[in-house]
């Protein structure tokens, strides 16, 4: 298929993904509802053509054909309260932001992220499969008037990946598994713009004058900057990405399988613009025409490097009798793959905007059981915890206020035929109070940087609701 219409067929997929994330970093927290069920614990279990995600290898368990299609929900609540966010220092002192100090409702209220994956065994050693599903989501959009506006006011991050796998059965106890990923990733971000501390800035260093001279010679009321609002500024991107994933599934002994899959990290060079708007920080519009030359910022074409972490994963399934089994998981992110978010602004003498980010590798670690209740009913429960990648409240930025957290989930397969079942799932997870103090490197008035050099000050407190139900049948 033509890259183009491809990339346009995602794009109205994406138009129905706008999500939070729920996993550590912006990682979404579920690409399978059956697995969601266990936390996430499941990846040597095999059940269906999910297995694509957690270990390739595990295509080779499937018979015949088989189709899951879901759909996971997320409700979070999240809030923050402001404890001192400040503007950047200058002559004339460090200034309180002002604006809104509580924020409730700069999360979505509830969105969905769909899942899709099938299966072909090709004869008695090889299965083919295809996925697609949610690698990453954000999405947040606080209050134009908040304390941190000029860190952030709204940020939407989107990925749909696809993921083409073979797996070939060498016998009964060892497996591989291969696949190829293509992500189409599309991101935006919006920002308030500190003209009235760049105003104050130019006053305290004593350059106000020469601006104001400037306004009365363009004729233009000087009168105007008693009343200066801000500015705004709003970055978008997308591109699409490339990786791959392998996945090893050994079984020492019927009903018990151990299970270690990698999936590679992939690099994006998000392309789009940049636009700034200076046209509302006065009621005088040749007032804002000198202020938005003096900012020396322009619209312009802009792009944003990225490389998504690697993950390393290690899982192992056991039937302890006819009814009860137990699964595990122990995953490794990569995270430190991202250090910072530097937007570039393309054919101007901007420097970079850059979003100090120096994230840590994390550790998530799940357990999981599955009780057959009868031939109809399976259930499931797990719990799992999950590492943030931020180091410190420091680097600690409005864009991902994430913490530590605690997962708890439970979930059902019923069957409603010898070839039909539906998967069903709810997830509760608790976030560790976030607190932050990022200053912001840049201040306004420089060439060699970009930024609003904002001081954020606040806690974040989240916890979040998931749940997914899914379709599967067998041909």
């Amino acid at each position: 298929m033509d890259k183009k219409y491809l990339t346009l067929i995602i794009t109205a997929a994406l138009a129905t993904v706008s999500v939070t994330a729920g996993a550590s970093g912006y990682r979404f927290g579920s690409q399978s509802v059956s697995s969601q069920g266990t936390a996430e614990a499941n990846g040597a279990e095999a059940a269906d053509a999910s297995t694509i995600f957690a270990n390739p290898a595990g295509l080779s368990r499937l018979e015949g054909r088989q189709l899951m299609t879901g759909v996971t929900g997320l409700v979070p609540h999240s809030t923050y309260s402001d404890s001192g966010s400040t503007r950047f220092a200058n002559r004339a002192g460090t200034r309180s932001t002002g604006g809104q100090a509580l924020q409730d409702e700069y999360a979505p209220t509830a969105v969905a992220a769909p899942s899709l994956y099938f299966s072909q065994k090709l004869n008695d050693q090889w299965t083919a499969g295809f996925g697609m599903f949610v690698p990453y989501g954000a999405n947040l959009a606080y209050d134009w008037d908040w304390s941190g506006r000029y860190a952030l006011t709204d940020m939407k991050l989107t990925a749909i990946a696809l993921n083409p796998s073979v797996a070939f059965k060498i016998n009964e106890r060892h497996s591989l598994g291969f696949g190829i990923t293509a992500e189409f990733m599309k991101a935006s971000l919006g920002q308030m713009v500190d003209v009235p501390g760049s105003v104050a800035a130019s006053q305290a260093a004593g350059t106000g004058a020469a601006l104001v001279r400037q306004i009365v010679a363009l004729g233009g009321n000087p009168a105007a900057l008693a009343s200066i609002s801000d500015g705004r500024a709003e970055v978008e991107g997308k591109d699409w990405g490339y990786g791959f994933n392998v996945g090893y599934l050994y079984q020492p002994a019927p009903g018990t399988r151990f299970g270690i899959a990698y999936r590679s990290h992939i690099d994006h060079k998000l392309g789009g613009g940049a636009d700034w708007d200076f046209s509302t920080v006065t009621s005088d519009r040749v007032v804002n025409g000198v202020i938005e030359a003096a900012s020396h910022h322009e619209d312009s074409a802009a792009r944003v490097k990225l490389r998504t972490p690697e993950t390393l994963s290690v899982n192992g399934y056991h039937e302890f009798n006819d009814r009860l089994a137990g699964v595990f998981d122990v995953t490794w992110t990569r995270h430190s793959r991202m250090q910072n978010i530097n937007i570039e602004f393309l054919g101007t003498d901007n420097g970079d905007e850059v979003i100090r980010q120096q994230w840590k590798n994390t550790v998530r670690v799940a357990l999981g059981a599955n009780y057959k209740l009868n031939d109809r009913v399976l259930l499931r429960a797990g719990i799992a915890h999950d590492d943030s990648p931020v180091r410190s409240d420091e680097l600690r930025h409005a864009a991902l206020p994430d913490s530590d957290r605690n997962q708890l989930s439970f979930g059902a397969n019923w069957k409603l035929s010898a070839n039909s079942s539906i998967d069903v799932a709810y997830s509760y997870l608790d976030f560790k109070q976030a607190n932050g103090n990022y200053t912001n490197d840049c201040r306004p008035g420089l060439l060699a940087c970009t930024g609003n050099g904002e001081t954020t000050k606040g806690s974040w407190n989240t916890h979040m609701n998931l749940l997914g139900v899914a379709y599967n049948y067998k041909f």
